[in-house]
């Protein structure tokens, strides 16, 4: 078989007794660790720690008494603090199991990340583990982050739910991280799935190879086979475009020289000779030319005034009709006509 990511259901049913190299370790099946195999129980006591936030304490509280009643089925002391805000696991002189430490201290961690205990118990079971996965340094921008774990999400939460059915797990999203519960076959598809969606893949492309793997499963004669040519192919494209600028500035050409320097202001009165007048020169100065500008104000301000009383040119009528009928007037019409008029009283 290509791929590792089939339907989870299919892992019970596989090989108990074998000799030599398995080709597929997912259908062997694990026997089960019963008390008789570990008759002295542990050496050692081992425990964990695990804080949780302060919004989670009135559900942890109130659930703690079903969290101690699992975990003392397996011979596991629990603990609540809610002073320091943490849980603590540790094994017992009667504990035989020596994975099941384990097992209580993702039962803690699932806790504290907002998994609801009903799901989070399951992770006790020997077919059944948990992944969390976590998704914030997998993307550097928090506005990107966001937009790709809503679309984890989906729409009214129905791409999560489609991978849930798919992979046999539970999935919540929550803050930075994604945490998963389900059988080990299913967890990999998930962390495939997160990852990739992080990576700007979009959820759908796995959902849908996912949905044709099952179907592939199904059928006897391509179990075997490679199954390449039925899944669909991703292929990336950049279709962000760069916004052109409205006004295209055109480069200057190159020089290897800077541009020249621009005159100062004590520069500009040296070149007038400005700079060697005493204050009080300047001061006169600059009433003067005041006064010249107010006198030039003056007489711009007095002709336009003017301009308003000024009478327009008169203009002799007769003169003007005289002149536009010369002008109006054309020669080569005129004598043909004459000469039409001619003919027409010799005809007569």
């Amino acid at each position: 078989m290509s791929d590792s990511e089939s339907d989870a259901g299919d892992q019970t049913a596989g090989i108990e007794h074998f000799d030599g190299p398995v080709e597929n370790a997912w259908l062997l099946k694990i026997p089960e660790f019963k008390p008789e195999d570990n008759p002295n129980g542990l050496l050692e006591e081992s425990s964990f720690s695990c804080l949780f936030p302060k919004y989670r304490e009135k559900y942890i509280k109130e659930c703690w008494p079903l969290v101690v009643k699992a975990l003392g089925t397996h011979h596991i002391k629990a603990d609540l603090d809610l002073i320091l805000g943490n849980m603590t696991v540790r094994t017992t002189r009667k504990t035989w199991d020596p994975y099941i430490i384990l097992k209580a201290r993702d039962l803690i961690k699932l806790l504290s990340r907002s998994v609801p205990f009903e799901q989070a118990v399951k992770v006790l079971d020997d077919e059944i583990g948990c992944d969390i996965i976590k998704v914030k340094k997998l993307v550097a921008n928090k506005e990107k982050f966001v937009k790709r774990r809503s679309r984890l999400i989906g729409p009214n939460g129905c791409t999560l739910k489609s991978l849930e059915l798919l992979t046999n797990c539970y999935v919540l999203v929550q803050g930075a991280t994604v945490s998963a519960i389900g059988p080990y076959k299913g967890l990999q598809c998930v962390r495939k799935v997160v990852e990739e969606t992080m990576k700007n893949i979009h959820p759908i492309y796995n959902i849908k190879a996912l949905m044709i793997k099952r179907e592939l499963m199904k059928d006897e004669n391509l179990r075997e086979e490679n199954w390449e040519r039925f899944l669909p192919r991703f292929q990336s494209k950049n279709t962000t475009k760069r916004n052109k600028p409205k006004v295209v500035k055109k480069k200057k050409e190159y020089t290897p020289f800077p541009p020249p320097l621009q005159d100062s202001k004590i520069d500009k009165q040296l070149a007038s000779g400005e700079y060697f007048l005493t204050d009080e020169q300047k001061r006169s100065k600059k009433r003067q030319e005041q006064v010249d500008k107010e006198k030039r104000d003056a007489t711009v301000q007095k002709e336009r005034r003017e301009r308003d009383f000024v009478a327009p040119e008169e203009t002799n009528r007769r003169a003007a009709k005289a002149n536009s009928a010369d002008t109006q007037l054309d020669v080569k019409s005129l004598k043909g006509k004459i000469a039409k008029a001619n003919k027409r009283a010799a005809k007569s």
